[in-house]
């Protein structure tokens, strides 16, 4: 049996403009981000939301369209802003370009040619279009392509941005028709346990665990920090503008390594029979974080979701299905005996009060979420275990070294630290 589910992803262009000039799109950029401020002023002073894109619109020299999605863009980061707890107020003096979003159809178009390129057309200010071919990747070009001509596929919104210098095109397009497994139909249940500095693995099937591995990206909990300390300092110093380029910098920084570490999590789970990927649903107990100032900017903005995102639509484009569980206890609870208690776990070593198991704590709750998985959507049952395979710990590292990790000396139960080695991009 397979379900119906849509998937989505963003593929990206160089422009080679043809008609019109870069200086149009750099100018509608201009205005997009003299919108978004204008709009964080007005709800920082109180103006009623309801009135604020009537206001905006009242001096804009965008499309109507590409001024509400700009509108909507500024008023949702200020919704994020008081949904958690008042941490970073977005700014109403950013600096520099902005990306320009717009609708399909609306504040811009695709056309097939005759050549068999793909022509675009953007509406960068009223009456004024930029047209010219897009230039980029055979994959994503052959994706837009048969989005282009097929009722299974839908082009969406659409931003435009400076690369260094260069225009580029970052299209979503949604295929509303993928076919995938459904995950009761899985012989894999692969559990994720996404934390501050790694992902834990654990594929276990019928026979048992199959496998299990920890992947360690500690460059972006350091990048976040440093980034987040010089921001403090160049704020205080009233550089505003150098903070908000640091903060965009940031931001493609760890959007780039989740994209990366997404990629070898779905790589990792083809390797078994038919994989589910099981994710704890980590919403609800984040709204419910509060370990003091320091603690909760740290946690709130650590990009949990994210990872689960890009892993989640990037399965799906590979038939694996996803599911998600409760993840109450699972770092707690020894996965040998089923004891549950909070001084199990110490920072990365897990040891049981009661039976005694040691293991990794990380790899640990990836048992446990596994486990939880196929409890919930699984007609087998989980298999009993006698003892754990060792963990292998691997390294993201930006040098790209090899993707062979050291496997660790075995152990009755759990494990012990031999060695680490890096995983390529």
């Amino acid at each position: 049996m397979a379900s119906k589910q849509a998937l989505i992803k963003t593929l990206d262009f160089q422009l080679e403009i043809q008609s019109g000039n870069e200086n149009l799109l750099y100018g509608a950029c201009i205005e997009f981000r003299r919108v978004y401020n204008e709009t964080i002023r007005l709800a920082k002073n109180g103006v009623d939301w309801d009135m604020i894109p009537d206001r905006v619109a009242a001096d804009v020299d965008l499309v109507k369209n590409t001024t509400q999605r700009v509108v909507a863009k500024a008023l949702g980061a200020m919704e994020n802003y008081y949904e958690y707890d008042n941490f970073d107020q977005p700014s109403h003096t950013k600096d520099g370009i902005y990306p320009l979003r717009a609708n399909y159809e609306e504040g811009y178009n695709l056309f097939l040619t005759d050549d068999g390129d793909v022509a675009f057309r953007i509406s960068a200010k009223p009456y004024q279009h930029v047209e010219g071919l897009l230039k980029g990747s055979d994959a994503h070009l052959d994706i837009l392509k048969v989005g282009l001509e097929s009722d299974e596929w839908e082009i969406g919104t659409a931003e435009v941005l400076f690369h260094n210098d260069s225009p580029e095109l970052h299209v979503n397009v949604t295929n509303t028709d993928q076919t995938v497994r459904d995950k009761q139909d899985s012989q894999t249940v692969v559990g994720v346990d996404v934390n501050e500095d790694n992902v834990a693995l654990t594929a276990f099937s019928e026979d048992g665990i199959k496998d299990t591995i920890v992947i360690e990206f500690p460059e972006i909990k350091f990048e976040r920090h440093r980034y987040f300390t010089i921001r403090k300092r160049v704020q205080n110093a009233g550089k505003r503008s150098v903070h908000d380029t640091l903060e965009d910098q940031e931001e493609r920084f760890v959007r780039d390594r989740l994209h990366k570490v997404s990629r070898h999590i779905v790589k990792w789970s083809r390797q078994f029979e038919d994989p589910c990927i099981v994710f704890e649903d980590l919403k609800e107990i984040r709204d419910s974080l509060d370990y003091g100032t320091r603690m909760n900017r740290r946690l709130h903005h650590l990009p949990f979701r994210a990872l689960q995102h890009y892993t989640s639509y990037k399965a799906g484009f590979e038939g694996i299905p996803t599911a998600w569980i409760n993840p109450e206890y699972t770092s707690q609870e020894c996965p040998m005996c089923g004891h549950t208690e909070r001084t199990n776990r110490n920072k990365k070593r897990f040891k049981c009060r009661d039976c005694g198991h040691q293991d990794h704590a990380d790899r640990g709750a990836s048992v446990n979420i596994a486990a939880k998985g196929i409890k919930n959507h699984q007609e087998w049952t989980v298999p009993a275990l006698n003892s754990l395979p060792t963990v292998r710990t691997v390294r993201r590292q930006a040098s790209g070294a090899v993707d062979a990790p050291t496997v660790t000396h075995d152990t009755v139960r759990g494990y012990q630290t031999d060695g680490i080695t890096g995983v390529s991009d």
